[in-house]
């Protein structure tokens, strides 16, 4: 005998609707609710451990707003992006970082697609499974991006696949980045990061810095004021401190940031390929600029395809990745893989402390 249910309250299920004007998805099962804002960005918005009701993405102080919508008082090349940052998790494409000028264009903060909306469709829907995909095409270069979440029952992991794709004729650099930022009440200086060798790039540093400028090996990068500081320890917001740290020559792509005061944690793996650095934000209390003024609390481990903070100094040093025209819907051209699979785990006691 087959029950029918119009809208399913166990085991795998979607919800779609309208959060502040924006179109938006809940993917959830009995230990994760995934929420993404198509409308904006395709972010990330909401990663929840349903168990301990601890939801792992950090907010902003000025939480979700609606690009259409929104009356920005200003337009330059970071607000383009920092205006309508919920906080989150976005896709970086097809630079990251600073802004540039890039093939004859400006290009703001993070590039073009965290801030334009995409289309989505549910392509899986049972109680065993649910998925959702999600696409949208750049509007001054011709990437076109599709991602596929993918939740299954019984499991705190997602699944996520994705594939960029020129549509046009000429082969092009593209730099492309991950962007999750964790924020209390998971983060907090119970916080550990656990991940495999890496080279940390302690560069570009802020003026309230912890660290003394140069390359060393993780976890231990030496202190401005002397001593040593050990990264997979997180600290508290009295740091009084915010920078950017680069890690390259990872020995595998993973990581795990646990907090042992909660017993709960957030690991990521994806393929070294297509993410070979690892850029670690951390605000530490510390970021006084425009716009936080010291309002934020929060860290980010974000799988980058360069340690360069804009894909005009990633072709200069020869770690941009160059993508050719489609032909027949294979890729071609590429210097490294085109398609990204990685998979996101909440759970219990994942590291010990």
């Amino acid at each position: 005998m087959i029950l029918y249910i119009h809208e399913r309250n166990f085991g795998c299920r979607v919800m779609e609707y309208t959060y502040r004007g924006l179109p938006t998805i809940s993917l959830e099962n009995e230990l994760l609710r995934v929420t993404v804002l198509a409308g904006k960005g395709g972010d990330i918005f909401e990663f929840l451990y349903k168990p301990l009701d601890v939801d792992f993405m950090w907010r902003s102080p000025w939480g979700v707003r609606d690009p259409a919508s929104f009356v920005a008082t200003s337009h330059t090349a970071a607000s383009s992006f920092l205006d309508f940052y919920e906080g989150g998790w976005q896709d970086c494409l097809p630079t990251g970082g600073n802004p540039c000028e890039h093939l004859g264009m400006p290009f703001g903060a993070h590039g073009e697609v965290a801030t334009i909306p995409w289309r989505y469709s549910v392509v899986d829907d049972t109680p065993d499974r649910v998925a959702l995909r999600l696409s949208v095409r750049c509007y001054r270069t011709p990437f076109y991006v599709e991602k596929t979440l993918t939740l299954e029952r019984g499991k705190s992991v997602l699944q996520i696949e994705e594939r960029i794709t020129n549509e046009g004729r000429v082969t092009l650099p593209v730099m492309w980045g991950q962007h999750p930022a964790f924020g209390p009440p998971f983060v907090d200086n119970s916080c550990r990061i656990d991940l495999p060798a890496a080279r940390v790039h302690a560069t570009e540093l802020t003026a309230n810095t912890r660290f003394a400028s140069g390359v060393y090996d993780w976890p231990h990068v030496p202190a401005r004021n002397d001593g040593m500081i050990d990264l997979r320890y997180v600290a508290g917001p009295e740091a009084n401190t915010s920078d950017t740290l680069r890690l390259a020559d990872l020995a595998a792509g993973w990581y795990a940031l646990t907090n042992t005061r909660l017993q709960v944690g957030f690991g990521m793996a994806w393929p070294l390929d297509v993410f070979p650095a690892l850029w670690y934000w951390q605000v530490y209390g510390g970021a006084y600029g425009a716009p936080w003024y010291g309002r934020t609390y929060n860290i980010a481990l974000e799988p980058f395809s360069t340690v360069q903070t804009t894909v005009v100094d990633a072709v200069a040093d020869g770690s941009a990745h160059y993508l050719g025209q489609a032909r027949r819907g294979r890729l071609i051209s590429w210097r490294r893989p085109t398609a990204g699979f990685w998979a996101c785990q909440a759970s219990r006691r994942m590291v010990k402390s």
